[in-house]
Formats: structure tokens, C-alpha cells, sequence
């Protein structure tokens, strides 16, 4: 029940903790998505609850949605502005050689009959920045946390795949796609003019425990 997984909730604003496997909107092979659970999702309220941005259908964590036209519209504007904040964390295969540091890395699509598309590293790409911190490191594999700057699509995976040289564990694009995906959006701010910020954390998921990482409940929540 998506009800259960409220992590936020008020009159303009509804933080979600979507599981993964579950795309944000329609998808071609048929499967129950987001939009099958709306209805779910009001609240007493007469519209249904809209996303405001995207996670990719394997990723789980922060998924903000709005209650009314105006709210969306400010969200959208807020997320457009870069005045969000996100924090991802993702389990990466190998350990990276410093602590942080700064993926200043532009991103493009490419296409191909065959394959079909992925993002990839392209100095002539769209601008693309994620500061980054290792949490932990254990059995050749680190939990890392991500704070992208801008929003481009698959933006964490492929600045760890590329930036980093160190592929998310379960990327089924850009690493070896065994197992599940495990990158998580554990949390999100979202400023509001004249009022609170809406902010939320997302617990991680089983799938993050079971890589031995069994102790990040109290890992600090800021990258």
C-alpha cells in the first residue's frame, strides 16, 4: 500500500517513498505504475496527487508529489531553478581513491537502432555536476552518497559509472545489471516562500541491508 510509505505530507505537498520496480508513469510492457495508485493517494482530496519530477522505475527514495495545479507549478519551477536539494545514495562496485570530491562531468544521448538510448559523458553535452562522499567501504564495494546539482536524466549512474569509474551495483545500462538497481533518493528539500521547507528522509531499502551496509539507518542524511 503506497499510503503506508508517507513520508510527507500537507495541503500543497505529498513526499512518497516509491519502491522500486515501480515506474512513475506508463510504461510500454504494461506493468502497474505510479498513476494506477493516484486515486489511492488523495487524501479527501478531490484531485488526485501529481509527480513533480521523476525517479527512474529501479530507483527508490523521494518522489515529491503535488495536490493542486499551483503547488506543481511552483515545485516544477523550484526543481527548474536548481533550488532543490537531493540526496542519493547508491552501493558502487570498488572503492574510489579519495573521500569527495566534485563530477563535473556534461552528459548526452545517443541512439542507436540496436541498442536504443543511454547517456553518456559528452564535452559537448548538457552542463552536469554531483558533489559526492563515501559513506562506508567494505568487501570491495562502497556505499556513496550523491548530490546532484543539476537534474539531468540518469545523471548519478552515469557520472559514478563515468565520473567515478565505479558503476552502480545492479545497473542494468550502465553496470553488470546483476541483482537489483541499488540507488536510493534518501532525501529531498524543497524550498517554499513564506513557508516551512517541505523535507523529508527516505529509509533505506532491504536491498541496501542485505549488501552489508547495516548500519546506515544512522549515517548523517546531508551529503
Amino acid at each position: 500500500m503506497l499510503s503506508d510509505r508517507i513520508l510527507y505530507i500537507d495541503a500543497e505537498a505529498i513526499v512518497l517513498d516509491k519502491p522500486a520496480g515501480l515506474p512513475v508513469t506508463a510504461v510500454r510492457d504494461g506493468a502497474v505504475s505510479l498513476e494506477n495508485h493516484l486515486d489511492g493517494l488523495r487524501f479527501g482530496f478531490q484531485r488526485r496527487p501529481t509527480a513533480v519530477h521523476r525517479l527512474d522505475r529501479d530507483t527508490s527514495g523521494c518522489l515529491l508529489l503535488a495536490r493542486n495545479p499551483k503547488a506543481h507549478k511552483r515545485f516544477s519551477a523550484a526543481f527548474e531553478a536548481g533550488e532543490v536539494e537531493k540526496l542519493y545514495w547508491a552501493v558502487v562496485a570498488g572503492v574510489p581513491d579519495v573521500e569527495e570530491g566534485l563530477i563535473d562531468l556534461p552528459l548526452a544521448k545517443v541512439s542507436t537502432r540496436e541498442a536504443g538510448w543511454r547517456i553518456v559523458g559528452d564535452a559537448k553535452g548538457r552542463s552536469a555536476r554531483t558533489r559526492w562522499r563515501l559513506i562506508e567501504a567494505r568487501g570491495g564495494i562502497s556505499l556513496i552518497a550523491f548530490a546532484p546539482e543539476t537534474g539531468r536524466t540518469h545523471q548519478v549512474r552515469v557520472h559514478a559509472a563515468e565520473g567515478l569509474g565505479l558503476p552502480i551495483l545492479g545497473d542494468p545500462v550502465y553496470g553488470d545489471g546483476k541483482g537489483p538497481m541499488l540507488l536510493h533518493a534518501r532525501g529531498l528539500n524543497v524550498p517554499r516562500h513564506g513557508k516551512p521547507a517541505i523535507s523529508a528522509v527516505a529509509p533505506p531499502p532491504p536491498a541496501f541491508i542485505k549488501a552489508g551496509f547495516a548500519a546506515i539507518e544512522t549515517a548523517d542524511a546531508e551529503a
